[in-house]
């Protein structure tokens, strides 16, 4: 048996919680969760992680953080919020529910889940996001090494490596947090770094850099101007002679936020190596021909968004993510959005807000009323 819906939102985190709560009244539709709770990616991820976007702008529409909670959120903070935001706008939330493929019929959406269950939908919304959907480069010759090869998905704690060698893959945001807390944990480690990386402190004079990115598209061109200047001048500051400076490309827009990493570059707690180009039994042979050993490798090597279930029914844009106009719609096919798919210094999760309420006010019930 087949069950109609207006709408079926695909992923119920913060992307698919928000346009829940954005949907005009009266809108029949259903949040599919793969997991097992709401915000199940959140909930896995490591103990250590805290948001580096402040509370203000990183709160989903209609409802603050309490005040109590810190400027900047500790998972279990966001967690905790994901579950009150769907208690008090009643999201209707369907748990195990992962999809395996969508196809189009009489001009709405068919919807498989991996149980078997088919659900109708006039309209879909993208709510999946990237972090369900790691991506784990090639690198040869993995099969021979005999210590341990995770993604950084799946890291949860420190202490697991205190006393090993570990080598961290990639320099994004996460590699730079859980290479410090190695460090800090009594790890020794290593970063294999191909390119460079553009680096922000997390706050300036207390205010997160988060708040001054956004708050320069109101001001006048010349403000916006000496600001940028002097943010820069921070920045490279900050970076100094450790890390090479990051390439311009279309795809990277978010800095590395925060000090902490490139001082423990300084201080000799991380050392940079360059990209990987092998795996031996022991370790791993870089890219400037000098090999290392090593008890551990985490892959710290990003994520690619996570709208496999599609197919070949959309196109993908120079950055993997789904081709899309006015931020939300797709380019390819009628009743399909994207919500949490936008990624710059202002915020995931500011620009899921945004987003939310984008995509809600397209979305029609099937009487059109």
């Amino acid at each position: 048996m087949t069950t109609s819906y207006d709408a079926i939102i695909v992923g119920a985190g913060p992307a698919g919680l928000a346009t829940s709560r954005e949907l005009p009244r009266g809108l029949d539709h259903l949040v599919l969760e793969r997991g097992d709770c709401i915000g199940h990616t959140w909930a896995n991820l490591y103990d250590g992680l805290v948001l580096h976007t402040g509370k203000h702008l990183s709160a989903l529409p209609g409802m603050p953080f309490p005040a109590s909670t810190p400027l900047f959120p500790s998972r279990l903070d966001f967690v905790d919020y994901l579950h009150r935001y769907a208690e008090t706008f009643r999201v209707p939330v369907e748990t195990h529910a992962e999809v395996a493929s969508l196809r189009r019929d009489n001009g709405g959406w068919i919807v498989q889940t991996t149980t078997g269950r088919q659900l109708a939908a006039r309209t879909v919304v993208m709510a999946t996001g990237i972090v369900s959907n790691p991506h784990v480069p090639a690198i040869a010759h993995r099969d021979r090494f005999r210590g341990r090869i995770i993604h950084s998905v799946e890291y949860r704690r420190p202490r697991d490596y205190a006393g090993q060698r570990v080598l961290v893959v990639g320099l994004g945001n996460s590699s730079g947090e859980i290479s410090v807390e190695l460090a800090g944990a009594g790890a020794g480690v290593s970063v294999a770094v191909r390119s460079g990386a553009r680096v922000v402190p997390r706050q300036i004079l207390g205010i997160p850099v988060q708040y001054l990115a956004v708050a320069m598209s109101s001001l006048p061109q010349k403000a916006q101007r000496a600001v940028q200047s002097a943010v820069g001048r921070i920045s490279e500051l900050a970076r100094g002679a450790v890390l090479p400076g990051a390439a311009d490309g279309p795809c990277s827009n978010v800095p590395l936020i925060g000090l902490h990493f490139p001082s423990a570059v300084r201080s000799g707690a991380i050392r940079l190596k360059t990209g990987v180009a092998e795996f031996t039994e022991r370790g791993v042979r870089f890219t400037d021909g000098s090999e290392e050993p090593f008890d551990a490798v985490i892959l710290a090597t990003g994520y690619r968004a996570a709208i496999g279930a599609l197919g070949d029914l959309i196109r993908l844009d120079e950055c993997g993510f789904a081709a899309r106009r006015k931020r939300v719609i797709s380019v390819d096919q009628p009743g399909l959005y994207f919500v949490g798919h936008n990624y710059d210094v202002r915020g995931g999760l500011r620009n899921i807000g945004q987003d939310a309420r984008l995509a809600a006010k397209l979305i029609k019930p099937r009487n059109g009323s």
